[in-house]
């Protein structure tokens, strides 16, 4: 059973960036790009985010995360600076370009997305959803924890 149900999440990992990709082409979007922004877009990150704290908040590594930033820069959509309080530190900030296609290019295609493909799923089936992958979530968070800290083992 259990392979069962990570084969599916591995595949619909995998349909999520391929019919995700082809739903936001049109707005020159990859999904990666699609996550950026949609992070970046949040209220609480207006003034940016560390390129870490951002890399954490999508579950990716910072060298992935990089390759998607360096794009999305040359492309006009964010831009790094350095943190004033660390130097040391890039933040990622959404630009006004990045905000227009995010708004005007992005999200209405997005929008039609989930909804083709939440066809047939009522609220409860959704909020059902949520509630399971956050579960595997908080276990693969914690094995990655433990992996980190070099036991391999979770507790």
């Amino acid at each position: 059973m259990a392979n069962r149900i990570f084969f599916r999440l591995y595949q619909c990992a995998n349909m999520l960036h391929k019919t995700g990709t082809r739903a936001i082409d049109s707005a020159g979007l990859t999904t990666q790009q699609w996550a950026v922004l949609g992070a970046l877009s949040r209220p609480q990150v207006e003034g940016g985010m560390s390129v870490g704290d951002l890399a954490r908040y999508l579950k990716v590594s910072r060298q992935n995360l990089s390759g998607v930033l360096s794009r999305m820069d040359r492309a006009g959509h964010v831009c790094m600076m350095a943190d004033e309080h660390d130097r040391r530190s890039r933040l990622v900030q959404m630009t006004a370009s990045g905000r227009n296609v995010w708004k005007m290019g992005a999200q209405p295609k997005i929008f039609d997305y989930y909804e083709d493909v939440l066809t047939g799923f009522s609220v409860n089936d959704m909020a059902h959803i949520i509630h399971y992958l956050l579960k595997l979530l908080d276990n693969m968070e914690r094995i990655d924890k433990a992996q980190s800290q070099g036991s391999g083992r979770p507790e």
